[in-house]
């Protein structure tokens, strides 16, 4: 993976998203200076659902710059709400997408040592973010997802910071590779079996793949990706 620059660094605290008032910490703002990165999280940010997100396997979320244009080709009637931050991200990625990033990576960021833990898996406040009934279903399709990092070393990060690589233990297992294993190679056995058994891989990934192993089917996305009525 090349370094890749931080851009932005962005926080934000639970509002209600849309008119259905949902409770979302999606809305986040960039900081113009350093901002502590502890196990949790970034100071100051919040989620609304802390069952399915945040925490130490979430605990930061990053995007690529990269495919802001993608989305504004693909999507032009909502070109201007394509801009860094709009998917809720806490870094802009400049330099490094999907491709180039590996679970287990480790890079060093400011002060912080960060762990890449798993791709985003979009769920429906996408929809209402985006006032799409399918985005989220979008961006699991165009496997523009975005990726989470764990915090091994707490310390403080900025905007305008190069993470750089300090570790890359699992070079065979890109996150474009995961997208594939996840949405479209889903039941292939030798790789689901060499997935389940990665070091360190989130406790939910390991066992939708041991329980896609055991009983051959994909998991239901409905709850996941559809708005609740």
């Amino acid at each position: 993976m090349p370094e890749f620059l931080v851009s932005q660094v962005r926080v934000g605290r639970v509002k209600p998203l849309r008119a259905e008032a949902i409770p979302s910490g999606i809305r986040k703002y960039s900081v113009a200076g350093p901002i502590a990165a502890a196990v949790c999280g970034l100071d100051g940010d919040e989620q609304g659902d802390r069952r399915n997100h945040g925490g130490p396997d979430k605990a930061i979320h990053a995007y690529a710059a990269a495919h802001y244009p993608a989305w504004r080709n693909d999507l032009p009637e909502l070109a201007a709400e394509f801009q860094p931050g709009a998917f809720g991200e806490n870094l802009v990625v400049h330099g490094a997408v999907e491709a180039d990033i590996c679970l287990g990576d480790q890079s060093t960021l400011g002060e912080a040592l960060l762990e890449v833990s798993q791709a985003r898996q979009p769920c429906w406040r996408l929809n209402l973010r985006f006032q799409r009934h399918d985005m989220a279903r979008r961006v699991q399709e165009s496997g523009r997802t975005g990726w989470y990092f764990r915090v091994l070393k707490p310390g403080h990060i900025a905007p305008g910071q190069t993470a750089r690589l300090v570790e890359r233990p699992h070079p065979e297992w890109s996150l474009d590779r995961v997208w594939t294993l996840l949405y479209r190679d889903r039941n292939n056995r030798t790789a689901l079996t060499a997935f389940a058994a990665l070091p360190g891989l989130p406790e939910r990934w390991r066992n939708m793949a041991e329980a896609r192993l055991a009983n051959g089917r994909t998991e239901d996305w409905t709850r996941r990706l559809e708005t609740p009525a």
